[in-house]
């Protein structure tokens, strides 16, 4: 089997709005690189995988019979790997010209790198100051409430200037490349987390070996909506991974 120097692996669950922009985007600025594209799909109930199979036939297409959750859907597409790098991505992610490209020769630099994260931004290219150290309580709780959103601005790391590439303790999960060896060595997310926290765990072991770093001079862009921390269930969903997390920790 021909080895693919890059893969990508996407999650979708009702995505039909947000697929199309990423892998136009994905597919256009990788041009000229050996990229092999998974989508895994969490039963959708939209149009998802139909527009995929239309429009993308080069992209290939997993289906579960039911919605495992995040982790659960990279862990498939992961068993299906041969890449050197890979990329997870959220199917919110919009490209940039030469992410990618520079995200690669990056790794490729710096062998000591586990994942590298590059800046996220928001779609009028403002930057989304998304967390870079461990989760604690005063981060994903306090700094909710306004006399406590210092925290948050700790857990971001936000008033320091990143002019260069450094090291962090934890890469977001809406987009990173990971070396495909280590993903596959630390078997791939934590499939007790359906979603939260996910991201956070899977750093904390790859700097078990390996370094977890903010790349600052290449950018995607993140179409982000919060949605699923409005409802009830998402609420319960994240409160539910977060005691797994800090239980799985707490030493």
């Amino acid at each position: 089997m021909e080895r693919k120097p890059i893969s990508a692996g996407i999650v979708t669950y009702n995505n039909e709005k947000e697929i199309i922009p990423c892998l136009s985007t994905l597919i256009e600025y990788t041009r000229g690189l050996n990229i092999e594209i998974y989508v895994f799909d969490n039963h959708s109930e939209d149009n998802t995988v139909a527009l995929i199979r239309k429009c993308f036939p080069e992209v290939h297409v997993l289906q579960s019979d039911e919605n495992h959750g995040f982790g659960y859907g990279h862990n498939q597409i992961l068993r299906c790997l041969t890449s050197k790098y890979h990329m997870v991505v959220n199917p919110d992610i919009q490209f940039a010209r030469e992410t990618v490209a520079k995200l690669e020769r990056f790794m490729e630099h710096y062998p000591n790198v586990g994942i590298v994260t590059p800046k996220i931004k928001n779609m009028d290219g403002s930057e989304q100051l998304l967390p870079k150290k461990d989760p604690k309580i005063s981060y994903v709780i306090l700094s909710k409430f306004k006399p406590f959103h210092h925290f948050r601005d700790q857990y971001t790391r936000a008033e320091e200037e990143f002019l260069k590439p450094a090291r962090i303790l934890s890469s977001t999960g809406c987009f990173f490349m990971i070396r495909t060896d280590v993903f596959k060595e630390n078997h791939g997310f934590d499939e007790r987390f359906f979603m939260y926290f996910e991201d956070a765990d899977l750093s904390r072991r790859v700097r078990r070996k390996k370094a977890v770093v903010f790349f600052p001079n290449a950018w995607v862009y993140h179409a982000w909506k919060r949605d699923n921390t409005r409802s009830l269930k998402g609420i319960r969903i994240f409160l539910t991974s977060m005691i797994k997390y800090f239980w799985k920790w707490r030493k």
